[in-house]
């Protein structure tokens, strides 16, 4: 079933739309706290429209994402109780919640590098660092270089592959959504038991 490939051609036409980088740096900043949806669902197939804009849209997600992170690492400080738990109880993360809290107790500020490149919601390891009171200056370097590595990896990849790569993605684009899906749908019910 070809579901896939019609979206992927809306999202490379969207993608070009002269509020796209408005959208994206929305996208990264509200991904840091609460949204759900990746960035790097906008940034490759903007980088892939726009090559000569790549490393600018990599660039501008990173500063948004990590401002994004700030605030959920000052809701996870000072708004846990009222704010924040609710929330997670509504989004079924507690189980996500405790794992991060098991994270940060093992590997202390680099949980927050390694969360920058893992399927976990970032947002998770923001709110989380905030709960356990990390040192704020760590978090803030750690997250700018985890998240810039990632957004400028992909945005790198996008350059590098060019037509080729938007050739091979919109033939393999069907096969490679529903690989998604079952990823995704394995990796829910491994975290979840």
């Amino acid at each position: 079933m070809k579901i896939f490939a019609p979206l992927y051609t809306k999202v490379m036409r969207w993608s070009k739309h002269k509020y796209a980088p408005f959208y994206l740096y929305l996208t990264a900043f509200i991904e840091s706290i609460f949204w759900p949806i990746p960035v790097d669902i906008m940034l490759a197939p903007m980088a892939l429209a726009k090559r000569h804009l790549a490393w600018r849209f990599a660039f501008g997600a990173t500063v948004f994402s990590v401002l994004g992170g700030v605030v959920g690492y000052y809701l996870g400080s000072a708004l846990y109780e009222p704010v924040v738990l609710p929330f997670i109880e509504m989004m079924g993360y507690q189980d996500k919640m405790q794992t991060a809290q098991l994270w940060f107790n093992g590997w202390g500020v680099m949980v927050i590098f390694i969360a920058s490149f893992t399927p976990v919601p970032f947002k998770v390891f923001t709110i989380t660092a905030g709960v356990m009171n990390m040192a704020f200056w760590p978090f803030l370097l750690t997250a700018l270089v985890g998240r810039g590595l990632r957004f400028f990896l992909v945005a790198g990849l996008m350059v590098l592959g060019g037509e080729k790569m938007e050739a091979k993605l919109s033939k393999y684009i069907d096969v490679l959504g529903w690989l998604t899906i079952v990823a995704a749908a394995i990796l829910y019910f491994t975290l979840k038991h």
